[in-house]
């Protein structure tokens, strides 16, 4: 009589997936370089979900991996946090408006990323555990808009 394969737990599980290195992703804004106070200021970060397949205790755990929750770090002390990764204009699922002009602040987003794991092929399970990665600070300069009258003179 064959034994039985040992036990892979959800323990086993979770470690795996902390081990497995995830993108640190750039948080991108439009305008990208140079932003107005008072004015939307778009967010957004190219997040796609991924696959990986490890091998525990002799057997193969496919791991279905996406990304569950931005922060967005404004870098003037204000965060906001959505499901969503945003997109660039002209979408604004992700806006901000900064209220200090005269500054440069460093933006980034914190990405928590959730996962599904199959045994051997089997039915897909929640991972009971997340995984967070925090991408690069991008800088931005916060600039404050002055009024000009365009136009000839005729």
């Amino acid at each position: 009589m064959a034994a039985a394969p040992p036990q892979v737990t959800e323990g086993m599980v979770l470690q795996a997936f902390r081990r497995i290195p995830l993108p640190s992703l750039r948080s991108h804004s439009q305008p990208a370089n140079k932003t107005l106070i008072n004015f939307d200021t778009i967010f957004f970060t190219d997040a796609q979900p991924l696959t990986r397949t490890v091998t525990l205790l002799g057997q193969r755990v496919r791991l279905e991996i996406k990304p569950s929750k931005f922060e967005w770090v404004h870098g003037d002390g204000t965060e906001d946090t959505t499901s969503t990764p945003g997109a660039p204009y002209p979408a604004k699922d992700v806006v901000y408006r900064y209220q200090d002009a005269h500054r440069t602040v460093a933006h980034r987003v914190v990405v928590t990323w959730s996962a599904e794991w199959s045994l051997n092929g089997g039915p897909l399970r929640p991972v009971n555990g997340t995984v967070t990665t925090t991408g690069p600070a991008t800088p931005l300069r916060i600039a404050e808009a002055s009024p000009a009258l365009s136009g000839s003179g005729h």
